[in-house]
């Protein structure tokens, strides 16, 4: 059998047998890295960093007069919790969309985060 093909017959085993999460996660990396974009695993504190990936939760916290947004984005590396403070609500934003956001990573019991960031809607072809 010629490289190529056994290459090929090796991937299309790979994709039918692998965990659909898994491959799901390894194209938004890719993704993600092809834009030009960093992976969420290598940003650190206190670092200005770009990121693609998928909004996987949202959820509107109004307490009282503090009202916030929070959002888990996951770009097939790791995840990060986006923090828009004083929003009850922003258009597009809502699990399941592609966002690139920008914004200072930050730490909040061991966990990354970014307050306020600047953030882009993508289409979802993007990423799948």
């Amino acid at each position: 059998m010629a490289p190529a093909a056994a290459g090929y017959f090796r991937r299309m085993t790979r994709k039918l047998t692998a965990d659909i999460d898994q491959l799901d996660a390894e194209d938004m990396a890719e993704s993600s890295q092809a834009s030009g974009a960093q992976r969420a695993c290598d940003c650190t504190r206190g670092e200005e960093a770009t990121i693609l990936g998928r909004l996987r939760s949202v959820e509107a916290c109004s307490k009282a007069a503090n009202a916030n947004i929070e959002a888990e984005l996951f770009d097939g590396t790791d995840t990060i919790t986006l923090v828009w403070i004083g929003r009850r609500r922003i258009a597009g934003i809502e699990p399941g969309k592609t966002v690139l956001i920008r914004g200072r990573v930050g730490e909040r019991d061991g966990r990354k985060i970014v307050y306020n960031p600047y953030y882009e809607l993508h289409e979802d072809s993007e990423l799948s």
